[in-house]
């Protein structure tokens, strides 16, 4: 028979292995005091170079759009998926609110990526 340890360690395993993990390009988010969490469905990146970045592609907005609804379109549920939206802190509000704009076309949540407050 297996110790509760041995069990909780293999599931400890099996959750690290099988958890989606969110590679965001290293750069400087905005900061809030906000701690609300919320499941990472779509990571998409604002670049300072006007592109956007769907999976590490770089791509125009409508290419963007356009990606964005094939990956919705196989969804039951549209409002199951959280589209998370990593913008550099002083980047130009502009490009997020287009990011916004389409995952309301999709029916989709969008969150935008923080880190927390420097005290």
């Amino acid at each position: 028979m297996a110790s509760l340890t041995d069990v909780i360690f293999l599931l400890l395993i099996f959750f690290v292995l099988t958890s989606k993990l969110v590679r965001i390009t290293p750069f400087e988010l905005p900061e809030s005091d906000s701690k609300t969490l919320a499941p990472v469905t779509v990571v998409v990146e604002v670049g300072e170079d006007g592109m956007y970045k769907l999976g590490g592609q770089a791509m125009s907005i409508g290419k963007l759009e356009a990606a964005l609804r094939q990956q919705v379109v196989g969804v039951k549920n549209p409002g199951e998926i959280t589209l998370t939206i990593a913008a550099q802190k002083d980047q130009a509000f502009d490009r997020v609110v287009d990011v916004i704009e389409i995952a309301g076309k999709l029916k989709v949540k969008a969150i935008l990526a923080t880190q927390p407050k420097q005290s």
